[in-house]
């Protein structure tokens, strides 16, 4: 824990909820320690079995855990919680868990994801599609529910919403009441070749932003959508990866900068995101790439 000078300390006395944050490479972490440099408090959810499933392995936690307390301001908290994002009653628990740290919620940034099981359209079946969309769009809009169900009041009765019922806000207001963030995918820029179950999960959460962005801009919640691009959190290493990297040099000595992204890449955008100076954007979907996609 450090002390740092309160003009650079815009998430002070706010509570960031980080999900998938179970390895010191992933952007989960990189976001929870951004955002912890920034003052908030930070509770980091994970869930290992998922990553000791994948070639790049699983992490020591307890480092993890070290990690963003290391970059934690003044008196800001720190929690983590596990939990398997497929349950269906997880989101839930989930946001109750986080915002008993400090007895509120301000933050939310969804980054957790399933991968690897995937494959081509010919390789697709009802239970692929389903471990995909469960954990990537579903639990991501269960946890938006949820988190915006803290900002509104109780509804007056059971029945849904119809198409076009608007819901019942308190605007104007003096300042974001609350801020999301979904984590996509390249999908919106170029095929995904054999990855048919993810970038379809993901399609969904950047095809819908505008939609709950304007629903949850009622409650004073600002919702955008990041995708990072191609970022290296062991997958693009000899080692670890998941893929062939055969042409993979070649690749990079043709793009801007040499290079695919780091973590601290789009952990920045999301800080910024997440702090009164992003807060007039709303509803975006953001590549956050390096110029990836003009190539």
């Amino acid at each position: 824990m450090h002390a740092s000078s309160p003009s650079a300390l815009p998430l002070s006395g706010k509570t960031a909820l980080v999900t998938g944050v179970s390895r010191r490479r992933g952007i989960g972490f990189a976001v929870a320690t951004t955002l912890a440099g920034l003052g908030a408090s930070v509770v980091a959810h994970h869930h290992r079995p998922h990553d000791l499933d994948l070639p790049w392995g699983g992490d020591d936690l307890d480092a993890v855990r070290a990690g963003i307390r290391s970059h934690l301001v003044g008196d800001a908290g720190f929690a983590d919680i596990a939990g398997d994002l497929s349950a269906a009653t997880a989101a839930d628990d989930l946001i109750d868990e986080a915002a008993a740290l400090t007895g509120g919620l301000d933050i939310l940034v969804c980054n957790h994801a399933k991968s690897g099981d995937d494959g081509s359209i010919l390789d697709m079946t009802p239970e692929r599609l389903d471990a995909f969309w469960d954990v990537n769009t579903r639990a991501t809009l269960l946890l938006t529910a949820a988190f915006a169900r803290r900002f509104a009041e109780p509804p007056a009765s059971e029945t849904p919403r119809r198409p076009g019922d608007r819901i019942a806000g308190a605007k104007p207001y003096d300042a974001p009441q609350g801020h999301v963030v979904w984590m996509t995918s390249g999908q919106i820029h170029g095929p995904m070749v054999g990855e048919v179950a993810y970038a379809t999960s993901k399609a969904a959460l950047a095809g819908v932003t505008r939609t709950v962005a304007a629903e949850l801009l009622e409650l004073g919640v600002i919702l955008n959508t990041v995708n990072p691009g191609p970022v290296n959190t062991g997958y693009l290493d000899p080692d670890t990866t998941d893929r062939s990297l055969d042409d993979l040099d070649d690749w990079l000595a043709t793009t801007a900068f040499g290079r695919v992204g780091r973590p601290q890449d789009p952990a920045e955008l999301i800080g910024w995101l997440c702090s009164p100076s992003g807060s007039w954007l709303v509803g975006q979907v953001l590549t956050s790439d390096g110029g990836f996609s003009l190539s």
